[in-house]
């Protein structure tokens, strides 16, 4: 999805619910959440050609609270519905893989998931209601929660903000600055599925 057409067609409050949607909802695994944020960062910065203005402190305290209320939403999900997440047969919007692969992060790095997952697309779907599923207790979840909260939506928007304000006339250059989002975005992705094959040659040696 285009993140430029995005936040052109929906605006600041599209924004804030497709960030809600992507960290909150099982079915939101899709939406484009890093590229988005990078490229509402850029807009706050420049005032392109976009159709909207965007207000930097806006941007961040209101998709700060968005990640958060989002991941909580996910959390109560899973506590709700328990084991039946697992056992839930695939479809187009739902894939028990994906659930399996945010339960392999938790074998790994225990709660502080929550925090690593922000940075990882699809997992950061997922690992909320697996959380909830696992009967994480409820501080603990939240306190990891709004830690990686706050540190993914800042870091990354302001990655779009920095980029603004440092390359010369880029207002003038958003496409190409957008290509550069996608390529960025895409990278945690490009990593994941290199150590996916890598786990999985491992394990079918003897």
């Amino acid at each position: 999805m285009d993140a430029k057409h995005l936040l052109d067609a929906f605006g600041l409050a599209g924004l804030f619910a497709i960030v809600f949607a992507e960290t909150g909802l099982l079915i939101g695994f899709f939406l484009p959440g890093d590229s988005l944020l990078v490229f509402a960062g850029l807009v706050s910065a420049t005032n392109g050609d976009a159709k909207l203005h965007l207000s930097l402190p806006v941007v961040l305290i209101g998709c700060v609270v968005a990640a958060i209320a989002g991941a909580q939403t996910g959390y109560l999900i899973g506590l709700r519905a328990g084991p039946a997440i697992f056992r839930r047969p695939d479809s187009r919007l739902f894939k028990k893989e994906h659930v399996e692969k945010a339960q392999s992060y938790f074998d790994r790095y225990g709660g502080r998931t929550i925090v690593v997952a922000r940075f990882i697309p699809i997992v950061r779907t997922f690992a909320n209601p697996v959380a909830g599923v696992g009967r994480m207790p409820a501080r603990a979840f939240t306190t990891y929660n709004v830690v990686g909260g706050l540190f993914w939506v800042v870091s990354v928007t302001m990655l779009g903000y920095v980029l603004g304000k440092t390359i010369p006339n880029s207002q003038n250059h958003l496409l190409e600055i957008e290509a550069i989002i996608i390529a960025i975005s895409l990278i945690p992705v490009g990593i994941e599925i290199v150590r996916s094959r890598r786990r999985r040659t491992a394990s079918s040696q003897p």
